[in-house]
Parts: C-alpha cells; sequence; structure tokens
C-alpha cells in the first residue's frame, strides 16, 4: 500500500489542501493498461499520478484513477480498490458530476464496510456527506457526516476530524441552522489552528464569514474573507480563493455596491478557470452577466451567458439528475432489502424462541405431573403452617400498632416540650410585669390618697411602660402558638398551574418590605442589601398550591435578609477597619430536564457545621430569644416534601447560605 495515510488523502482528495505532490514514477499521460505493471506499487504509482493532476487537468486525474481501480480490482486488492473508487469519486465530484461521485464513494463504503476498516469507512461517510451538500440535499447529508465524527472520535486525527466539523458547519448553514452552523465551524476553526494547516483554515474562515453574511454581520465577514483571501494567497492555494471571491462578490451585493461585486466576480472567475472549477465558474459567470446587463452591454452579457449555458448543461443536465436519481432508488432499495433481512432474521429467531418454550412446557408440565402426587401429601403440612403463620402475622401487628402508638407519644412529649419551652419565655415576662404592675398601682393609690399627684403619674408611667411590654411579650407567644398551628395543620389548598418565576419575584418584593418594617434599625445603619434575580425564562407552570410554596419561598428569603442584616450590624458596630461588606441576597430559577430549581442564596455569616444536622428540625433557630420561633425551615421542609420535591442546603461558615428547592415535573 501507498505510503499516502488515510488522512493525507482526506485532505489531498477534498478541499485543495496540496497543490500537487512530487511523481518518481517513469508513468505519463500515454500509459495503457497493457504497458503498466501488475503489482500494487504500479497501483500507487497510477494513484500518485491521479493526484498530481487533480486540480490542473481533472480529466487525467480522472483517466488514471481509473486505470488504478481496474489494477487493483484484477489484483484483488480491496484497500487499493477503495482507495481507488474514493479518487474517482473526488475527481467526479470536482468536475461538477456529483451523480457519478456519490456512485463510487458508495461502492467505497460497501467495501470499506466488507474488510471492517473503519478509517475508510470514515473517509467514505465523510464524501458522501459532502456530496449531498454540494447538491443542496443538507439533511440527507448529515447523517453520514455525524457518522463520519463518530468514527473520528474513536480514531482522532486532527486534520480529519477540522475538516469534518467543518463540512458538518457548512451543511448547517445550508439549512439555515445559522447558530449550530457557526458552533461547528468555530470548533473546526479551533482545531484547523491546532494542525496548522493553512488551507484547512481559509476553507474554515471562508465559511464562517458565509455565516457571518447570512447573520447580516457585514463588517465581520468583509474582515474574515480578506484575512481568508490573504492566507490562500500566502500558502498558494488555488482551490479555494475563487469560492472566498464568490462571497465577497455576494457580500457587495447585499451592500448595492455592484462595482466591487464586479471586480471580485471577475477575479472568482479568473480563479476557477484556473482550478477548473465548474461550478464555481457558473456561479462567478452569471454574477457577471447579471451586472453587466445593468450597464447595457448586450455583448459581453451575451458571452458570460454562453458561459453560464456551457457550464450549466455540464453540471445540470437532466441525464444528471437522472443518473441521482437512480442513485437515490438504489441506495434505498438496499435499505429496504437490508430491513427485510433484518425481520427475516427476527421471524428466525422468534420461531426459535417459541420452540424452545414450548419445549419448556412440555418438560415442566412432565415435572409438575411427576411432582404432583409429592405436593399432595405435603399440603396438610402446609396448611398447618399457613395457620401458625396467619396467627404470627396478628401477634406481629398487634406489636406494630403498640410501637407505632408509642413513637407518637413520644414524638407528642417532644414537640409538647419544645412548645413547652417557647411559650415559656414571654409567659414569664408576662407574669413578672404583671405583678409588678399590681404593686406599682397599690403604690399609686397610696399616693394619690396622700395627694402626692406626681409621684402617682410618675407611678402610672411606669405602669404604661409595663403595659406595653405585656402586650409585646403576648403577641410574641401568640406568634409562636400560629406559627405552631401552620407547621402542624395539613394544607387544604388545591394544585393549580402556577408561574414559578412570577411567585418568586411577588414574595421576594414582600419579604423586602416586610423586612425595613419589622426591623428598626434597616434604615439607621443604613443596610443597602443588594437584590439579585435571575429567573430562566423557559421554566413554565407547575402545578402546585402557590399559598404553601408562596410560604416555604418567602421563609427562606426571610432569613437570607436577616443573615446579611446581622453581618452587616455586626461589622459596621464593631469598627472592623478595613472591612467592606456588601451585603446581597439572590433567587434564582433553572429549567432542568424533569425539575425546577429555585434558590436562595446570601453571603452571611454562613451556618456552622455543628449545627447543620439540626437546621430543619421543629423550634431550632440560630436567632437570640425573642427574635426567632424555629418553625420556619421546618414548616418549609414540611411544604417542599409535602409537593415531593427536596429541600437542601449549601453553607460555608463565614461566606453565605444557599437554599435549593428542587419541585420535580
Amino acid at each position: 500500500m501507498t505510503k499516502i495515510t488515510i488522512s493525507v488523502l482526506l485532505y489531498m482528495l477534498s478541499i485543495g489542501f496540496t497543490q500537487g505532490m512530487k511523481i518518481t514514477s517513469s508513468i505519463d499521460l500515454e500509459l495503457t493498461q497493457e504497458s503498466i505493471p501488475k503489482d500494487t506499487n504500479a497501483v500507487n504509482e497510477l494513484l500518485n499520478k491521479s493526484e498530481h493532476y487533480f486540480f490542473s487537468k481533472p480529466d487525467s486525474s480522472l483517466y488514471f484513477a481509473q486505470l488504478a481501480l481496474d489494477l487493483a480490482s484484477k489484483l484483488n486488492s480491496p484497500k487499493h480498490e477503495i482507495y481507488a473508487l474514493i479518487g474517482c469519486g473526488e475527481t467526479h465530484r470536482f468536475m461538477g458530476n456529483l451523480p457519478k461521485s456519490l456512485e463510487f464513494q458508495f461502492q467505497a463504503l460497501e467495501l470499506s464496510k466488507s474488510i471492517k476498516d473503519k478509517q475508510y469507512e470514515a473517509v467514505c461517510l465523510g464524501f458522501i456527506g459532502l456530496d449531498y451538500s454540494a447538491i443542496g440535499e443538507y439533511r440527507q447529508a448529515l447523517p453520514y457526516l455525524f457518522a463520519a465524527k463518530a468514527i473520528r472520535e474513536q480514531l482522532p486525527n486532527a486534520v480529519a476530524e477540522a475538516f469534518t466539523l467543518s463540512n458538518i458547519g457548512n451543511t448547517y448553514a445550508g439549512l439555515g441552522l445559522l447558530d449550530s452552523a457557526l458552533f461547528f465551524l468555530e470548533n473546526a476553526w479551533d482545531q484547523a489552528q491546532v494542525t496548522g494547516h493553512p488551507n484547512l483554515m481559509v476553507l474554515t474562515l471562508q465559511r464562517i464569514a458565509n455565516v457571518k453574511v447570512a447573520m447580516a454581520d457585514y463588517d465581520e465577514a468583509l474582515g474574515i474573507y480578506h484575512a481568508a483571501l490573504k492566507r490562500a494567497r500566502k500558502s498558494n492555494d488555488n482551490v479555494n480563493p475563487s469560492n472566498i471571491q464568490l462571497g465577497m462578490t455576494e457580500l457587495h451585493l447585499k451592500l448595492h455596491q455592484k462595482d466591487s461585486a464586479l471586480y471580485y466576480a471577475r477575479l472568482a472567475l479568473a480563479d476557477a478557470r484556473n482550478s477548473s472549477q465548474r461550478q464555481q465558474i457558473l456561479s462567478a459567470a452569471n454574477h457577471i452577466a447579471n451586472l453587466l446587463r445593468e450597464r447595457s452591454s448586450p455583448d459581453s452579457v451575451i458571452y458570460y451567458l454562453d458561459i453560464v449555458l456551457a457550464m450549466r448543461d455540464s453540471l445540470l443536465s437532466p441525464d444528471k439528475f437522472k443518473e441521482l436519481q437512480v442513485l437515490a432508488l438504489r441506495e434505498q432499495q438496499k435499505k429496504s432489502d437490508l430491513v427485510l433481512e433484518q425481520d427475516e432474521f427476527r421471524n428466525q429467531f422468534r420461531l426459535l424462541g417459541l420452540s424452545g418454550i414450548l419445549l419448556f412446557v412440555l418438560v415442566t408440565a412432565f415435572i409438575l405431573y411427576k411432582n404432583n402426587r409429592q405436593k399432595n401429601k405435603v399440603n396438610l403440612v402446609l396448611e398447618e403452617q399457613k395457620l401458625n403463620l396467619e396467627q404470627t402475622l396478628l401477634d406481629l401487628k398487634a406489636t406494630q400498632t403498640q410501637l407505632i402508638q408509642s413513637e407518637k407519644m413520644a414524638s407528642l412529649g417532644e414537640l409538647t416540650a419544645g412548645i413547652a419551652h417557647e411559650i415559656q419565655n414571654p409567659l414569664n415576662f408576662v407574669n413578672n410585669f404583671s405583678e409588678v404592675n399590681k404593686e406599682l398601682l397599690s403604690e399609686m393609690r397610696d399616693e394619690i390618697e396622700k395627694g402626692n399627684l406626681e409621684e402617682a403619674k410618675s407611678l402610672a408611667s411606669n405602669v404604661i411602660e409595663n403595659q406595653e411590654r405585656i402586650n409585646e411579650h403576648g403577641k410574641r407567644a401568640d406568634g409562636i402558638v400560629k406559627g405552631m398551628l401552620q407547621h402542624s395543620r395539613s394544607s387544604s389548598g388545591l394544585k393549580e398551574p402556577t408561574d414559578i418565576n412570577a411567585l418568586c419575584e411577588e414574595y421576594l418584593r414582600l419579604s423586602y418590605h416586610g423586612f425595613r418594617a419589622k426591623d428598626k434599625s434597616f434604615n439607621a445603619i443604613p443596610i443597602n442589601i443588594g437584590i439579585e434575580t435571575d429567573f430562566d425564562s423557559s421554566v413554565q407552570k407547575m402545578d402546585v398550591i402557590p399559598q404553601d410554596i408562596g410560604r416555604a419561598i418567602l421563609n427562606l428569603i426571610n432569613n437570607s435578609f436577616y443573615a446579611v442584616s446581622e453581618k452587616k450590624k455586626r461589622i459596621t458596630t464593631g469598627n472592623v477597619d478595613g472591612t467592606s461588606f456588601d451585603p446581597t441576597v439572590s433567587i434564582t430559577t433553572k429549567k432542568l430536564k424533569n425539575a425546577v430549581l429555585i434558590s436562595v442564596k446570601d453571603n452571611g455569616n454562613g451556618i456552622p457545621g455543628s449545627i447543620k444536622e439540626k437546621i430543619f428540625q421543629p423550634f431550632f433557630t440560630t436567632k437570640p430569644v425573642g427574635q426567632g420561633t424555629g418553625l420556619g425551615l421546618s414548616l418549609s421542609y414540611d411544604i417542599v416534601k409535602a409537593h415531593r420535591g427536596e429541600l437542601r442546603m449549601e453553607t460555608k461558615e463565614g461566606e453565605g447560605t444557599e437554599f435549593i428547592i428542587e419541585l420535580f415535573v
């Protein structure tokens, strides 16, 4: 086999990555099949000769490729035959005969699969995709290009991978999917830069510029075209410049710069003629004819229209379309035959499976019949065991009921102790101030009887002040009881489609204004809390109980406001030198595949690791006495669980805390 590798074959035969190679063979254009030595070295030399004439004399290139194919077939050398088939196909594509190109590439693909050569298979798949893309069958091209990409990922080759990515991007551009096209082309550009191959970089730059034109980004596109053309001239690339200048022609037409468009169209025609690219000749001549028609140059228009007609007959003749249709029908028939073969194999497999099942049933029936008598003997024993098991089950159920009741009583005891502990503090204040008021009122009565009104007024003021404290702690106890009722009450609300983003925004606003009204030091310090939101627009309405989920979100946001407020107060009142802190609370939503995430995050002090496990327990709170009931997080946790979701916490002490609600769709 020739020393030229598969990757070299790929970039030599597809996009003009090289302009020929040194030929050491003495074979020339006058060679005939009779004068060629009958060995694989001769096949290699013929293929070298074909590649040498590929860009300068495509007809001669095809001649030598066909000779190589005939000889490889006679020598029964599959790899040489595949190589020659690919060469014939690529020469036909370069000459504009796409039906013939596809025919040769499909033959090469079938032969590659028969010898299980993945390298050649990837090359053939890539060229088939390239041919389909060239005739505008972009959706037909993509499966072949992605199949080639999959093989390239298993057998890495930087040049081949970059070329395949570039072809996929160009095909997406043909479909009008410009974002996808740009994604693959930019990846191809990165890969091409790694390879350092100038012609591959030129091709990819030109295709990126085409996409930029389609996106109406004309200034950037023009800059990329000039960069690509400069690279092409520097690397003596004779193939890509015509395509680049055609792109620049169309760009200037969009900008209504017809003189510039005519200039680049003429350059494109000259370069296309030098490299014998018929499709580019057709496009360039057509542009020139249209532009000259506007200048009233009938003789020149006729001249270029003759070129257009000649190229159109060569490229787009009815016979070629007929060949393409026949080839498509042939490939469809092959796929249908393959489906029929697979169906026949499945039917045979099913028949074999049914036969095995029937045999198994017969054997099983015989065994069951033979064991039937044995089973009858043990039935009485089994019946007795059944009665014993039933009695045991009744005993276990009774024991289970007792255990459940004991657990309920234990939980009730813990809950009662928690409630008593929480309510005891405000009740102590109420009782103490009530006794003090009683004494003050007695003293005030005595002072009134003595006629000492000033002292009586002073005592009355103290009574009023104490009464306000009694009222304050009474409300505190009332709040604890209400929180407890909320915690223990099962919601009777109905689920309804709810806009999660709107719900989060609403409760964020309610929490913020409520916190400002509640915390008197909010404006005194002042505490300028930054609020950040990032709501995923793809989050759709979900069936939830909006009041309950809103309550859970509100509790989390309140905790975050409290955390950053306390940290700000500590830094401000503590006069910590060199410490700058911007309190921030953020709430975000994100749509996952089967869930919606709601995140409430702050940059407060975080939660120490020693109490992280207790944070969702009822009545557990990190707030000072009188500022928290310890039911907010517990209630939120229960609400989320009731919606078959998850509530979790991520925290880092000294840096902040994030609570994440995950609601499954």
